[in-house]
């Protein structure tokens, strides 16, 4: 058992994209409380001044010395993985046996290392504490989406297999690839002449000019290497001898290792990225191990978490709540379209989306961190 004034917690990569959300939501749920030191690290600035969260804060730390991560309790990192490949077996090596916790997907497939994703697998995470895991690691953002839309049919032992098809939105693929999306499509609105948005003009000349924009080499596509603008790009990651790129491998690796499936469930589909900023989509096809009536499915889904919302299957309740526009920046996980397909009764179909920003990256992270501070102090 430690007091507030012992327990370390060391903060790394609070500046970039997801570590952003994390200080965001860390602010709003006013978690630098007294129960913990924070500590704040940076890889360029060292000696500069922390982030303002309320409390006094020693000046930023060196994210590579590990004399200074050694002093720590729990290193909480969204620095990415080429940081988390340097770091993390040095400090190991070095004999530090406190708590990693580690949005990037370095670790994820270790033996010793825990997917968290708590309203889903809070049981794994609490044995994981007794036997003394020290790794816990956030999951692939659609994978913790789609488990927190439909883990309710994972519980009551409903899912044969699950094929998904992802719409994966720009910042999934970093601030870069977003602030680039914003640059293409303002590239194609500049090379629409203004007299073709009359409508009088011929719309076949309007196409024709934002089909040339896109092809175009003067579109910026450093970052994607195509355009996502006005278009899509089935392909994230990198490519494997299956034939699937490594984002839809995570589909079935991942999912079954949360779960602590000990057979695992058959899931497979294809990753796209679309031109939303910001969410992650999915459409999802579901083999049920039985004929289960739809208001089963339903209740199933609706009751499993205070976060996901049952969308009604009409027109005006899709077009309210089942986009990237009515999500964004909150943490409802809304699944509609949900309803028996005509190729079988134990075949249903939904569609869902959720911030991968949130519960798809920072939010595990945070809500680990707080039970990890729970442990300790116990």
């Amino acid at each position: 058992k430690k007091t507030a004034e012992m327990v370390k917690v060391g903060f790394v990569g609070w500046r970039g994209m997801v570590g952003s959300v994390l200080m965001e939501r860390m602010l709003s749920e006013k978690d630098f409380d007294s129960s913990y030191t924070p500590v704040f690290f940076t890889t360029s600035n060292v000696g500069g001044k922390g982030p303002d969260i309320g409390i006094d804060i020693p000046p930023l730390k060196d994210a590579f010395s590990l004399d200074e991560l050694k002093e720590l309790d729990v290193v909480v990192t969204c620095q990415g993985g080429d940081y988390t490949n340097d770091v993390h077996p040095r400090l190991r090596a070095a004999g530090w046996t406190g708590y990693w916790v580690d949005a990037a997907s370095s670790l994820r497939m270790r033996e010793d290392a825990i997917i968290v994703l708590d309203p889903v697998n809070r049981h794994i995470i609490d044995q994981g504490l007794k036997d003394g895991v020290k790794d816990y690691i956030g999951g692939n953002c659609t994978v913790s989406l789609m488990l927190m839309g439909l883990g309710g049919l994972f519980q009551e032992g409903l899912v044969e297999w699950m094929s998904t098809m992802t719409y994966q939105s720009a910042s999934g693929a970093g601030a870069k690839n977003m602030r680039e999306l914003v640059a293409q499509m303002g590239a194609v609105a500049g090379a629409v002449p203004a007299a073709l948005m009359d409508d009088r003009a011929n719309i076949l000349d309007l196409d024709r000019a934002v089909a040339a924009a896109l092809r175009s080499d003067a579109l910026p596509h450093d970052n994607f290497g195509a355009a996502l603008a006005g278009s899509l790009i089935p392909w994230i990651d990198k490519g494997l001898e299956s034939g699937q790129t490594k984002e839809e491998w995570k589909g079935v690796a991942e999912t079954n290792k949360i779960l602590g499936n000990a057979v695992p469930i058959a899931i497979d589909g294809q990753c796209v990225r679309v031109s939303t900023m910001r969410c992650h989509s999915q459409a999802i096809t579901i083999k049920l191990t039985r004929d289960v009536p739809l208001p089963e499915v339903e209740a199933a889904i609706a009751g499993y978490n205070p976060w996901v919302r049952l969308i009604p299957n009409t027109k005006e309740d899709t077009l309210r709540a089942l986009s990237p526009a009515a999500v964004s920046g909150t943490l409802e996980i809304p699944v509609g379209r949900l309803r028996k397909m005509n190729i079988g009764p134990e075949y249903v179909t939904c569609f869902t989306v959720g911030d991968q920003l949130l519960w798809g990256a920072a939010e595990p992270v945070r809500r680990m961190l707080a039970i990890l501070l729970q442990h300790l102090r116990a």
